[in-house]
């Protein structure tokens, strides 16, 4: 009796598991079950996502494709990536040999010569013909260069060009020598600020060297030393990189994610002259312009306009009653003989101050290049360097005293010879209590003939004139434009001062004499050489502003 009611109550308790199993089941209205509340995460947590590289989701394999895409551009462009060694010719030490018997004669000869390695540097294959392009300080120099390929080959090559104004040049290697595989050039005006860049050459002569990074500026200027005629110039449109860049980078390649050359690594900012994250390289379309030239010729000429000029600054501007919005570049001096003079350009002629510094004003402000619009002087130098040629003719558009005007200025061949004339005076203002407002020197020979005056001509030359002084008030013009004489620049153009009150002067210290004499609100006049022809002016001195 007691096992029969055991039975029972074990059946009728799988009876209610199953029923209860059923339940579970079934599709019942939301409200019949009440709702689990998820657990929420906190905001200082965060669920890994799917893409995330240690799930071994999509950003792993991410990371393996720009592996591997890292992978086949050093593939690409190794081949195409030598290795340059400069040896020079240098005189060796003399032995010194004990005074001891020999039945051999030692006679006295000249110091003999030896070569040595001199400089390691990088450089890259432009065609199959055997032309390889890197930088000119290179191999500016050299007496013999080799070139190692990557699969170990080394060869001689001979110097085809060579431009120290784009640091350029371009050697030769015999083609069946070796198998050439020339690089893949783009377009490096289409280059933008945080794309991928890869450097491959031989830092510190370690072969096939490939950092990584991106570009990190764009339009940036890199000085070159001044050339014989002591002028200075810059390489424009420089792209900037924080590929890591050391010595012996210096001809190399920095490439896209395709293998295609940007440019040539050429010079880093570093004060330890080692990777401080900028380096600097001249672009491919700079490249692609002059190394064609310096393979048909050995040389480059680069259009030249012949002025030196800065940004205009709103600051300037409105010293110059400009809107301050003005953009453009101010013309500081125009060099003499150059396009610019030839085609009438104005220097600045009249000094100011702004933030307290000493500032020339009052020049052409050049807005635009055959109707492409030049915002700073980095704009003017570019279009320049990418797209002008000697002999062409452009139209400036130009803000003149207020005025827009358009001026076509037919561009020639920088120079780059010394002139060996006499060395003018420093430019010096006259002082005492009676105030004229000018700085000038004494007129030379050299300056007349260069104004194209007679070479007797005697007088004071104007250099600059102080905004709002009473030599502005009258009109008077300072010079603008650069001339040469022994290295050292001097301003020419201006007017030249050869009377005061019928008074000749014939230099600097009789015009300061003759000043010193009157005080302020006095009248003067001057007479003056302008242009070629004489004019008097009248002029009220006032008294010297502190």
């Amino acid at each position: 009796m007691k096992l029969k009611k055991i039975s029972i109550l074990i059946l009728s308790l799988l009876i209610l598991s199953l029923l209860a199993s059923c339940n579970s089941s079934a599709n019942f209205p939301p409200t019949a079950t009440p709702e689990v509340k998820k657990q929420e995460i906190p905001a200082t947590q965060t669920p890994l996502p799917s893409t995330s590289p240690i799930s071994g989701g999509e950003g792993a394999l991410s990371l393996q494709t720009l592996q591997k895409a890292y992978q086949d551009v050093y593939n690409k462009v190794l081949p195409s990536v030598v290795n340059i060694t400069v040896i020079t010719k240098v005189q060796a030490p003399r032995l010194t040999i004990p005074n001891l018997p020999s039945p051999f004669e030692s006679p006295d000869s000249e110091t003999p010569e030896q070569y040595q390695p001199s400089a390691l540097g990088s450089g890259f294959v432009w065609d199959s013909a055997g032309h390889i392009v890197t930088n000119n300080h290179v191999v500016n120099g050299a007496d013999i260069i080799r070139v190692t390929f990557s699969n170990g080959i080394s060869v001689k090559a001979e110097l085809v060009g060579s431009d120290t104004d784009s640091d350029l040049a371009v050697i030769k290697v015999d083609p069946a020598t070796v198998d050439l595989q020339p690089i893949q050039v783009m377009d490096s005006t289409q280059v933008q600020v945080g794309q991928l860049a890869i450097a491959v050459g031989n830092p510190y002569g370690l072969e096939g060297t490939m950092t990584t990074g991106i570009i990190s500026g764009l339009g940036r200027s890199l000085p070159l030393e001044a050339n014989e005629a002591g002028v200075s110039y810059t390489i424009p449109d420089v792209i900037q990189t924080d590929a890591p860049i050391n010595p012996g980078n210096s001809g190399g390649v920095l490439v896209d994610i395709n293998g295609q050359l940007i440019g040539v690594t050429t010079a880093i900012e570093s004060p330890v002259r080692a990777n401080a994250g900028i380096g600097y390289v001249v672009p491919s379309i700079i490249v692609q312009k002059v190394v064609p030239v310096l393979i048909e010729k050995g040389f480059y000429e680069h259009a030249w306009l012949g002025i030196s000029g800065r940004t205009l600054t709103s600051e300037v501007a409105e010293a110059m009653n400009l809107p301050v919005s003005q953009r453009g570049v101010l013309v500081a001096e125009v060099t003499a003989n150059s396009p610019a003079e030839k085609a009438g350009l104005r220097g600045s002629d009249t000094k100011t101050t702004i933030d307290g510094l000493e500032t020339l004003i009052g020049g052409d402000v050049i807005v635009s290049i055959d109707d492409i619009t030049i915002n700073d002087f980095e704009d003017l130098a570019a279009f320049l360097a990418r797209y002008a040629e000697v002999g062409q003719t452009v139209q400036l558009g130009i803000i003149r005293r207020g005025k827009q005007i358009q001026q076509a200025v037919t561009l020639a061949a920088r120079p780059a010879t010394s002139s060996t004339q006499p060395t003018p005076e420093t430019p010096r203002e006259i002082t005492g209590s009676a105030w004229l407002g000018i700085q000038g020197i004494t007129l030379n020979s050299t300056i007349a003939e260069a104004m194209q005056l007679r070479i007797t001509t005697r007088g004071v030359l104007i250099q600059q004139i102080t905004q709002g002084s009473p030599a502005e008030k009258a009109g008077l013009r300072g010079s603008y434009k650069s001339l040469n004489v022994d290295g050292q620049q001097v301003l020419i153009g201006g007017d030249i001062i050869t009377k005061v009150d019928n008074t000749p002067i014939v230099n600097m210290d009789q015009l300061a004499l003759s000043i010193a004499s009157f005080k302020p609100g006095d009248v003067i006049q001057l007479t003056i050489l302008r242009d070629g022809k004489i004019q008097t002016v009248k002029v009220t001195l006032a008294e010297r502003p502190d």
